[in-house]
């Protein structure tokens, strides 16, 4: 441990200066537990781990400078020894998918209860992992399946993809074929053959995939 007395030290960063200082004071008061920097934001976090290198850091994912995702990727990428848990009041499929893939040990809502920080905060500090299976599992299933749909609409013809952009424009198979000059017997064809290559299976779900896809394509 590198805190006082062998306690294990920890870096806090939330953008909310209240909640920042309620959890500092609960954790100083932890028998164990050494609080060494509290910071407003993800570039002031990044900084205490660099100089304090706490056994544990506590982000939260949104901040301002660096969200915690960020931070925890250069603690990766400086091949820095503290791990990191996140405690945030909401996570999307995305950050959970993220957090894990990058080797986060930690995570929890902040509508948790203090005792279960300190709980995640021990049971990381002996090498193990904080990660709620069902929110995590369900998030790692839909999240992996909407990627896999995506890799998939990648590979459409550029004639299928432009249908189903205008599927997620909310367009019927009518509205599509005028739009394009084709015949709405030729637009069914397409859609059949969207759903085969894709795996998608009803319109809603195709909008929806279309919807993401166009979301996360890089633009220009």
């Amino acid at each position: 441990m590198k805190g006082d007395g062998g306690k294990i030290s920890l870096v806090l960063a939330d953008d909310h200066p209240f909640l920042l200082e309620g959890i500092a004071r609960v954790l100083s008061a932890e028998p164990g537990l050494s609080v060494v920097a509290k910071c407003g934001d993800g570039v002031e976090g990044l900084d205490a781990i660099r100089q304090f290198k706490p056994d544990i850091a506590v982000l939260d994912i949104a901040m301002p400078g660096l969200t915690g995702l960020q931070v925890l990727q250069i603690v990766n990428s400086e091949k820095l020894d503290t791990r990191v848990i996140f405690l945030t009041a909401n996570a999307t499929d995305q950050n959970i998918f993220t957090l894990i893939e990058n080797g986060a040990s930690g995570l929890l809502l902040k509508d948790a209860a203090v005792a279960e920080l300190v709980t995640c905060i021990r049971q990381v500090s002996a090498g193990s992992k904080y990660l709620p299976k069902e929110m995590v599992s369900s998030a790692i299933e839909r999240e992996t399946g909407k990627r896999v749909a995506l890799r998939h609409i990648e590979a459409l013809s550029g004639r299928e993809q432009e249908i189903l952009f205008l599927l997620g424009e909310g367009m019927a198979n009518k509205e599509i074929a005028h739009r394009l000059g084709l015949a709405e017997g030729t637009v069914r064809i397409h859609v059949h053959n969207i759903y085969q290559k894709t795996g998608i299976p009803s319109r809603m779900a195709l909008i929806t995939a279309a919807l993401a896809y166009l979301e996360r394509r890089p633009k220009g």
